[in-house]
C-alpha cells in the first residue's frame, strides 16, 4: 500500500471493486531490474497489464516490450514505442497477423516449430528468430511448461531450417515459470540453451542472444527471494556455461514490474456458515475468478488481503466470488485466516495486484462489469 494509492482509494465516490495501480512503483522496478541486470535489455510482457498509462512511462524510461498479439503490438507502438523495441513472443500467430506486424516494422519473432518458422519466412522475409525451448518451470507457482518450447535437442534443426528459409537465427528463449521461487532454475535452462548454441555454431549458424524470459516473482504471502539474487545467480549461470564468450540477453519481467504496483479493493458481500456446528466461514466477495482473479485457479497465487480489522482474533475462512459459478471460489483448500470481526459491508484490500487481474477480467458474466482499473 503507497501512499498515493491509499489516498486515492480514501476520495473515492464510485462503488464495486477496482484496482489501483501506482506508476512510482512501477518506475522503481524497472530502474531495480536495470540495475540488478545491467547488461541485459528489460522487455516488458505486455499481457501482464497493458494499461496505456503504464506502457507510456515504460516506453519513457528506455523498456522494450514483450508482446502477444497485434493489439498489443498497436498499443505498444501508440504508446511511443519504436518498432526496434518489440518482440513478437508468441509462438502461436497466424500468417496474417505475423505479415501485418512486419509491415509495422517488428522484426523479432520467436518460433518453437518448422511449421511456425516457416510462416514467419512467408510473411517477414529477413527477420530474425528467436526458438523457444522446453522448460520444466519447477520451483514455479504457475508453471508455463506444457504448451510452449520444443525439445532443446530439436532446436538446432528448426534454427537451421529458418535459416534456410532465408530468416536470421538470432536466439534462444525459454520460460523458467511464473512465479518463479528457485533462483537457480536459469541454471538448467541455460545449460540447454548454450548447448543449442555450441549445436548451431557447428553448422556454421553463430547465435546472439538469450532470452531469460519472466518468472521474478511478485511478493504475495510466501516470502520470495530478493530480486538481486536472481541476478547474481542468473550471471553465474552464464559464466558456468557460456564461459567468456557470454551472449547478448533479455528478461521479460511482466509481473516482476507491475505486480507489487497494484491494490485490489472489493467488498464483503456475505458472510454464511453451512451448519451451526461448522468452524468454517464463507465469506464471499464482490470480485473473483471471473472478475479479475483467475490466478487463484489450483490456489497457486495466494494473495494478501487486509481489512481494517488485521489486529483482531482470527478464524479459517472459505473465500469465493459472487457469481452463479461454483468454480468461482478462490481458497477452500487451504482456508485463509481472516478476523473474526469482520462483517458484511467490511471493504478488503488485495495486495500485489497489479499483475494479470485487469487483462483476466471477464466481460459481463452474471452481469458483473470487468474489474475497474486506475493508474495513478
Amino acid at each position: 500500500m503507497t501512499t498515493r494509492i491509499r489516498e486515492f482509494l480514501k476520495h473515492r465516490t464510485d462503488n464495486g471493486p477496482c484496482l489501483v495501480v501506482d506508476l512510482d512503483v512501477v518506475r522503481e522496478n524497472y530502474q531495480n531490474f536495470a540495475k540488478v541486470l545491467p547488461d541485459t535489455k528489460v522487455y516488458y510482457a505486455v499481457k501482464a497489464n497493458p494499461a496505456p498509462e503504464i506502457l507510456k512511462l515504460l516506453a519513457e524510461v528506455g523498456c522494450h516490450f514483450d508482446v502477444a498479439s497485434l493489439p498489443e503490438t498497436h498499443q505498444v507502438l501508440a504508446a511511443g514505442a519504436t518498432p526496434d523495441r518489440i518482440s513478437y513472443g508468441n509462438t502461436i500467430k497466424k500468417e496474417r497477423e505475423i505479415a501485418e506486424a512486419f509491415r509495422l516494422g517488428v522484426t523479432l519473432f520467436a518460433v518453437d516449430c518448422e511449421a511456425e518458422a516457416e510462416k514467419v519466412a512467408r510473411a517477414a522475409p529477413g527477420s530474425r528468430v528467436i526458438c523457444r525451448i522446453h522448460c520444466d518451470g519447477s520451483g514455479a507457482e504457475w508453471p508455463l511448461s506444457r504448451k510452449f518450447g520444443c525439445e532443446p535437442a530439436y532446436a538446432a534443426d528448426i534454427l537451421e531450417h529458418a535459416h534456410k528459409s532465408g530468416l536470421v537465427p538470432y536466439g534462444i528463449s525459454f520460460h523458467v515459470g511464473s512465479q518463479q521461487h528457485n533462483v537457480e532454475a536459469w541454471d538448467r535452462a541455460l545449460a540447454s540453451a548454450a548447448a543449442v548454441f555450441r549445436s548451431c555454431a557447428e553448422r556454421g549458424i553463430p547465435l546472439s542472444i538469450v532470452n531469460l524470459g519472466g518468472g521474478f516473482p511478485a511478493r504475495y504471502v510466501r516470502k520470495t527471494p530478493k530480486l538481486e539474487s536472481y541476478g547474481k545467480a542468473i550471471f553465474k549461470a552464464l559464466r558456468k556455461h557460456f564461459g567468456n564468450n557470454l551472449p547478448n540477453t533479455i528478461v521479460e519481467p511482466g509481473r516482476g514490474l507491475v505486480g507489487n504496483a497494484g491494490i485490489i479493493e472489493a467488498e464483503v458481500v456475505l458472510i454464511a456458515k453451512r451448519s451451526p456446528e461448522d468452524e468454517v466461514r464463507w465469506v464471499y466477495l464482490d470480485i473473483g475468478k471471473f472478475h479479475g482473479l483467475a490466478e487463484t485457479i489450483g490456489e497457486s497465487i495466494r494473495y494478501p488481503i487486509r481489512t481494517t480489522h488485521d489486529r483482531d482474533e482470527t478464524s479459517p475462512c472459505i473465500i469465493a466470488g459472487p457469481t452463479c459459478d461454483s468454480v468461482d471460489v478462490l481458497y477452500e483448500k487451504t482456508p485463509y485466516p481472516l478476523p473474526v470481526s469482520l462483517a458484511i459491508g467490511d471493504k478488503v484490500l488485495i495486495e500485489a495486484a497489479g499483475a494479470y487481474t485487469a487483462t483476466y477480467s471477464s466481460v459481463g458474466f452474471n452481469g458483473y462489469p470487468p474489474l475497474r482499473q486506475y493508474v495513478i
